[in-house]
């Protein structure tokens, strides 16, 4: 499938309205072109990152009082394990949906989308990243399950279901789409606290989840809104790499020569040049264009051609705002539909 989006905008996930009505209508309007389902954690703690897609793993228990999820695997998991292994070789997709009760976004765009907005010309959905999962979520002795080769496993695998399930879920818009694989732990790849990680294993987890959403011909994104190792991401064989480029933007220019590899077999970068912190009540569209055009031109420098970067370059937020003030949310959106729609008069 290929993706020329010449500055075409779309979001990050997190959105911090209280009213997924309103969150929606956002989006729709500042990005007609490529919308995405908002995450709304503000309304429930079950709609947090990792929670969101608890839903149909095996062992999970979830502490309302504590507003934390955790997996138990104490005594013998192995009864929960057979039938979750069960559903998935039956690929039992339906098993794994996100109920409104975790998602309050997904079925009001749903709902928006069905009551006759505009077909977009792609749609775009996001799962939390099955590192960021592991790492994130411990056992019931609060070590991170990702360290359980036998729950990580399960979460590769719940990931990659639940990525075919959103997939599926809005395919009756009929046009393509995206799935966003979050992995912002990865900007601490490498560190003295992941020093265990192994990129191997890594890039495993990955390469299992875009297979899963390559399987529903859709296309798939990672988006780490931090510094890491973009060859990670490369060798997963995703898409689309998203980044922060407001903060980061440099460092994708630390390897040339996959990068230019990578745009030359159709892949795209998905550029987050509009901060989503409080930094926006400081920049202007037209900072923000210079700021971006500053960097393409230093990657360019590195002997990668700058037409072939504008073409495959996707504008995001340099990160989700669920973090931030429903009015910075907005003016976020509000920057970025304006640099979207300036560049893509010309570069």
């Amino acid at each position: 499938m290929g993706f020329s989006p010449r500055c075409v905008a779309t979001a990050i996930g997190s959105f911090p309205h209280k009213d997924a009505g309103r969150a929606c209508d956002l989006i729709l309007k500042s990005l007609p072109e490529i919308p995405t389902w908002p995450q709304l954690p503000a309304i429930d703690f079950k709609e947090g990152m990792e929670i969101q897609y608890s839903e149909g793993l095996p062992r999970v228990t979830i502490d309302k009082a504590a507003q934390r999820m955790y997996f138990d695997t104490s005594g013998d998991p192995s009864t929960d394990l057979a039938d979750f292994y069960e559903r998935y070789l039956a690929d039992d997709i339906e098993h794994f949906g996100i109920s409104e009760e975790f998602s309050r976004g997904i079925y009001e765009m749903e709902r928006r989308l069905a009551g006759g907005a505009a077909r977009p010309m792609y749609f775009k959905s996001h799962v939390t990243g099955p590192v960021t999962m592991g790492l994130s979520r411990t056992d019931e002795n609060k070590r991170a399950i990702y360290y359980n080769e036998v729950f990580r496993d399960v979460i590769v695998k719940g990931m990659e279901m639940k990525a075919r399930w959103l997939l599926r879920r809005f395919a009756s818009l009929g046009c393509p789409q995206i799935c966003f694989i979050d992995e912002p732990i990865l900007s601490a790849f490498g560190s003295s606290t992941y020093v265990s990680l192994e990129r191997a294993d890594v890039v495993g987890c990955l390469v299992e989840v875009v297979n899963a959403i390559h399987k529903e011909d859709a296309l798939a994104g990672t988006h780490c809104c931090g510094n890491t190792e973009w060859t990670i991401l490369i060798d997963a064989g995703v898409d689309i790499i998203s980044f922060d480029a407001y903060q980061y933007g440099e460092t994708i220019g630390y390897y040339p020569q996959q990068v230019k590899g990578f745009l030359e077999k159709g892949g795209v970068l998905a550029w987050g040049i509009v901060p989503s912190t409080q930094a926006i009540a400081g920049e202007t569209p037209e900072a923000l264009i210079a700021r971006l055009r500053h960097l393409v031109a230093g990657l360019a420098a590195k002997g990668i051609d700058s037409d072939m970067i504008w073409d495959r370059c996707l504008l995001t937020p340099s990160c989700g705002t669920g973090s931030v003030a429903q009015a910075s949310a907005e003016m976020v959106l509000a920057a970025l539909s304006e640099v979207s729609r300036t560049l893509r008069g010309g570069p």
